[in-house]
């Protein structure tokens, strides 16, 4: 599509192109349209004559367009399904060029897997990003073509690491970590484990950090039975979200006794 965007002066079958492959990314066809309409008004007033011109434009775009959609989408999460049965709530905060559009992590993860691409996914609390985070990240995202980090919802979180917990709410946990180059998009999940948000993405690999074998997981089934693999890497020792908040409220404590 950048090819044909950046031939400049499209004709109306190109146009047409152009909106059947948005329409394929799941915008909508009120938004495809808006949008349509804005790259022909964009690329007319930049004068584009390159794919990567044409990129630029589709991006600023695409961002202006969909990004008051990310606020809605995540506070709707998690929710409820038709019957009143607590299903995973899924956003998608950063697309795969970052283009910000929200979607289902498991119909992105079909996109990908039809385009040849490689899908992995890892997943955790990630309370307070730190550097073992950060580590894990990008060592996952070497392992593919995209990377999908599943989250803990607030509840799910408070429910393994006690009432007082998260310290950060899944919004801008997600938001966060969307923010970081090695990953393409964040599923939050309201379950302990993220199995059934698995049985949609259904990653070719799924990352997990620490001292586990694949047996330990209780997600692995779901990801081996869909054909993925489970990798497990190292984690950097010294560092923990736990850690960290104790340090925190303990030195808080300590000056506010001084006082």
């Amino acid at each position: 599509m950048l090819g044909l965007l950046g031939a400049g002066d499209l004709d109306e079958d190109s146009w047409t192109d152009v909106e059947d492959t948005l329409l394929l990314a799941d915008l909508g066809a009120a938004t495809t349209t808006e949008i349509v309409d804005r790259l022909r008004a964009e690329l007319a007033a930049r004068a584009v004559r390159t794919p990567e011109q044409a990129r630029a434009a589709l991006r600023d775009v695409l961002i202006e367009a969909l990004r008051p959609e990310l606020d809605r989408a995540v506070r709707a999460l998690p929710h409820n399904g038709a019957d009143g049965v607590s299903v995973p709530g899924v956003v998608l905060i950063a697309g795969v060029n970052g283009t910000g559009k929200t979607t289902t992590t498991g119909k992105l993860a079909r996109v990908l897997v039809a385009d040849g691409r490689t899908v992995v996914a890892t997943g955790g609390c990630f309370d307070l990003l730190h550097t073992g985070h950060v580590k894990l990240l990008r060592q996952a995202r070497q392992l593919g073509d995209a990377l999908i980090v599943l989250i803990n919802s607030d509840d799910s979180v408070r429910a393994l690491k006690g009432p007082d917990r998260p310290i950060m709410p899944a919004a801008d946990r997600a938001r966060i970590l969307a923010a970081l180059a090695c990953v393409d998009a964040v599923g939050v999940f309201d379950d302990h484990t993220p199995e059934r948000l698995l049985d949609a993405v259904r990653p070719d690999v799924w990352v997990k950090g620490g001292d586990y074998t694949a047996c330990d997981l209780p997600e692995a089934d779901v990801v081996q039975r869909h054909g993925g693999e489970v990798v497990i890497v190292p984690t950097v020792s010294g560092y923990s979200s736990s850690q960290l908040i104790a340090t925190a409220r303990s030195e808080h404590t300590i000056r506010r006794n001084a006082k």
